[in-house]
């Protein structure tokens, strides 16, 4: 592989990092709204009355998240901040950091959604390709309209029609959050098993709409590689079936798949933000709802930062990683 290729694809990673950057910066700047004002009033409403002196409360706290100096030098401080990962203090939550409401929120998404991505992934893809495959068993033919349908339903629906078979009308499983109330978070066996259960609600929606969605792409992938040539050419060479079917079928029809999970691996962060809400599960799709319906654009922006970072680095990685995943392509010059 080329340095300069690698030097090139790398700058224009950094380009869009710079203006998404810029772009999350300045959008919720256009709004008009004063949020440091919003969220004094909202709290001063709650004891009954408009406290007096909220004019140099205001001030006060706009001098504290610097946003009483002139736009180029919040935009400054702002580009500072991105990158040492440090996006000031949460608006909602003062005197709570933002990177410290997201570290909390993060191992929470990362370990649902990370988990439940690559399980539907490896369980969907290989499904699609043997639906595909003419050897495989006859009663697989009775898994594409289950896989139809469950891949036409959103996360969340499937999510409430879950709580109401698993939580209700058969209580084998909690309603909503990451572990049970008044439980403390420890290393051990017990607190384990209880954020396995709260996980398996929104874990079983996600897996089973996914699924769907990778086996059906999956398939139809398989169905363009049965009909090349060297496909033809192997089994003319007399390749037993599952030589066939796994070094000439399946790793070839399984490249667009891997693209597709390096996008799905980068919205991880927010990719079924409903979810969480719904579940009440402690991860950064929640944190973000909640964000957002307390104004803090703050933590809005540090969110939308990192899921647009996460984006643009799986996509990097994917492009610099393809030539070891199919030797057919080379980014070397001729």
């Amino acid at each position: 592989m080329q340095a300069a290729y690698v030097a090139r694809r790398f700058g224009v990673f950094l380009l869009i990092v710079w203006l998404a950057a810029s772009l999350n910066f300045f959008l919720p700047r256009l709004s008009g709204q004063d949020p440091v004002r919003t969220k004094l009033l909202q709290q001063a409403a709650l004891g009954g009355y408009v406290q007096g002196g909220i004019d140099k409360m205001t001030k006060e706290y706009e001098r504290r998240f610097g946003l009483d100096k002139p736009l180029w030098r919040q935009y400054l401080s702002y580009l500072d901040g991105v990158a040492h990962l440090d996006f000031n203090y949460s608006i909602a939550n003062y005197p709570r950091r933002v990177s410290e409401l997201i570290a909390d929120a993060l191992p929470w998404t990362l370990a649902l959604l990370g988990t439940t991505t690559l399980l539907s992934f490896a369980i969907g893809s290989f499904l699609g390709a043997l639906l595909a495959w003419p050897g495989a068993p006859r009663w697989m033919r009775w898994l594409m309209p289950p896989l139809w349908a469950l891949h036409a339903i959103p996360f969340f629906l499937l999510g409430l029609i879950l709580t109401y078979l698993l939580a209700f009308q058969i209580p084998l499983l909690p309603i909503f959050g990451g572990y049970s109330a008044g439980a403390f978070p420890a290393l051990s066996w017990r607190f384990a098993t209880d954020v396995l259960q709260h996980a398996l609600l929104p874990a079983l929606s996600i897996i089973l709409v996914a699924t769907g969605g990778w086996a059906l792409g999956m398939r139809g992938m398989m169905v363009t590689t049965m009909g090349e040539d060297y496909v033809t050419f192997a089994e003319a060479k007399g390749l037993k079936a599952p030589t066939v079917f796994l070094r000439y079928c399946l790793r070839n029809a399984i490249l667009p798949q891997v693209t597709a999970l390096a996008i799905a691996l980068g919205h991880i962060v927010t990719g079924t933000a409903l979810v969480e809400i719904i579940f009440s599960y402690p991860g950064v799709g929640l944190l973000l709802y909640r964000s957002i319906t307390d104004n803090d654009f703050v933590m809005i922006q540090a969110i939308t930062f990192m899921l647009v970072l996460a984006i643009a680095t799986m996509g990097l990685l994917i492009d610099l990683l393809y030539p070891r995943l199919d030797p057919r392509i080379s980014y070397a010059r001729r």
